[in-house]
């Protein structure tokens, strides 16, 4: 009996169709970081609604890159810094290799990404004391009704918090504003190596590509 064939960069080509929640999450968390980076009032009802979705959307995928079929693994895009380069020189020279996941490059970029993304969000729940977007809500429509108790407890705390609070939304915005750039570099590269590949890389993570 021959033996199994291994799973290689060789052996098993790009996926056609990301599976449905590696989908979710990745336009999930493109649709909220571009969207938190129009919605620049922070604390708002809306900021905080979507960080908390982000963050179900990241948590989401942090398991499935354990429990998900083997593209979206993270053993089958593991960070590894020589790897990118000598695909960043592959990539210059027109010659691409074809890899079953993401390419080096892109996993890096992915794993930068994520990291930046954990750090917003735990700032986050830093400046806003961990409120959820029922209690966000529950402060405004009682200030609007002329209770204005919630605003003294925020006060109260940012007095209290005050160094941490300073340390971190200045990380907040910095790795908010890394994500943004991050994200222009991502769609960059996308359109760069599809045209080195003679690929739709688009085409798999919205609806799957047609087999010629």
């Amino acid at each position: 009996m021959a033996a199994p064939r291994t799973a290689t960069a060789e052996a098993v080509p790009p996926p056609r169709l990301w599976d449905p929640l590696v989908r979710l999450t990745h336009w999930g968390i493109a649709f909220v970081v571009l969207a938190n980076g129009l919605v620049n009032k922070g604390g708002s009802l809306v900021h905080v609604s979507l960080g908390w979705a982000v963050m179900a959307l990241l948590l989401s995928r942090l398991v499935w890159g354990v429990l998900g079929p083997y593209e979206a693994r993270f053993s089958a895009f593991p960070p590894n810094p020589v790897a990118a380069a000598r695909h960043l020189g592959q990539l210059i020279s027109g010659r691409v290799r074809r890899y079953p996941s993401h390419n080096p490059a892109g996993a890096l970029a992915i794993y930068a990404f994520w990291t930046l993304l954990a750090a917003v969000i735990v700032t986050g729940l830093v400046l806003t004391g961990g409120a959820t977007p029922m209690q966000v809500a529950a402060d405004k429509a009682a200030v609007a009704s002329g209770d204005w108790s919630a605003l003294i407890r925020e006060d109260e705390g940012d007095e209290g918090d005050s160094p941490l609070r300073e340390v971190a939304e200045e990380a907040h915005e910095v790795a908010s504003n890394l994500l943004l750039v991050l994200a222009a570099l991502h769609v960059a590269g996308v359109f760069v190596e599809g045209r080195a590949m003679r690929r739709n890389l688009v085409a798999p993570m919205l609806f799957g590509e047609r087999r010629r």
